[in-house]
């Protein structure tokens, strides 16, 4: 007799969680390769990204949404039903609770939206080495009280503690079918909506408090050369003409380090050279263009 190989499985699941509990990180954890940008800042993820981990036989789609809070503006409308968008068309959900923070409000928004929609998902309680173990059960505890949870795992996304031991049962649970994607791809997003994140994230690191959403990156063009490299031209659209002066930076030094360290890692990410060129540019409302919205794959009118 010979094993028979495990039969092929593929399917979605969904990463729900308030701002910063850690969503971005985990995907990366599972995927292997940055495919969302991470920050210190909440609300990094404006729209849904795909990354795509392989598990034994299991095919593992992961939608990593736009944290879940309370919206006061069109743009945060936009980006909590981008959110429930994706936990509607999965086939798992996961939700990440942070384990400094506890059941916040926000969180506790996301259970009862959980149970209105009549869901059950997977608990993975995140950041588990920064609190102890006490605090941990007892949150646990409350969590398990809480109603739509399966199951309750402790992770640390940031070090890869309890992961595998997640992604073993979300790769049993998932539907049998064929992959959807090549073995090799990681990610499904549009290498110039991928070359605009990074240069975002950069913006973020560096501008910290200085500039903390009035910013938007947009890849204008996209040229390939013939000695392989490429030219990637960019524009960072700023809100007020004061906000451009702090992207800048005096003598433009500012965004130039910005560029530096975004084109540093494309080239990492690429395998390739290369050249990187931004412009800053003041579009009072970018923020209301339905365009924008188009290209980030949000609904202008939620």
């Amino acid at each position: 007799m010979t094993d028979e190989a495990p039969p092929a499985r593929c399917g979605f699941v969904a990463l729900l969680g308030a701002p910063n509990a850690g969503k971005s990180t985990l995907l990366n954890r599972f995927v292997g390769a940055k495919v969302s940008i991470v920050t210190p800042k909440v609300q990094t993820t404006r729209s849904r990204i795909l990354g795509i981990a392989l598990r034994d036989a299991a095919q593992i789609i992961f939608i990593d949404t736009p944290g879940i809070f309370q919206p006061k503006k069109r743009f945060d409308r936009a980006m909590v039903r981008a959110a429930w968008s994706g936990a509607r068309d999965a086939d798992l959900i996961v939700v990440l609770i942070d384990a400094t923070e506890g059941v916040t409000a926000n969180a506790r928004r996301i259970i009862d939206g959980l149970s209105e929609r009549k869901r059950k998902a997977i608990c993975a309680i995140n950041k588990i080495d920064a609190v102890e173990r006490p605090a941990l059960l007892t949150l646990a505890e409350t969590l398990d009280r809480a109603g739509p949870f399966s199951d309750i795992f402790m992770i640390s996304a940031l070090t890869g503690d309890g992961v595998g031991d997640l992604g073993t049962v979300l790769a049993k649970r998932i539907p049998l079918g064929r992959w959807l994607y090549p073995e090799d791809q990681i990610a499904d997003m549009p290498l110039r909506l991928l070359a605009a994140e990074i240069t975002r994230e950069k913006l973020f690191l560096q501008l910290q408090q200085e500039l903390p959403y009035a910013a938007a990156v947009e890849t204008e063009a996209w040229t390939e050369r013939d000695d392989g490299s490429v030219r990637i031209d960019q524009i960072i659209y700023v809100r007020r003409t004061s906000q451009k002066k702090i992207v800048l930076g005096k003598a433009g030094a500012r965004v130039k380090s910005i560029g530096s360290a975004a084109r540093k890692e494309l080239e990492g990410m690429f395998d390739r050279r290369v050249h990187l060129f931004i412009h800053v540019k003041v579009r009072e409302r970018w923020i209301d263009d339905p365009e924008r919205y188009r290209e980030l794959g949000l609904d202008y009118n939620a």
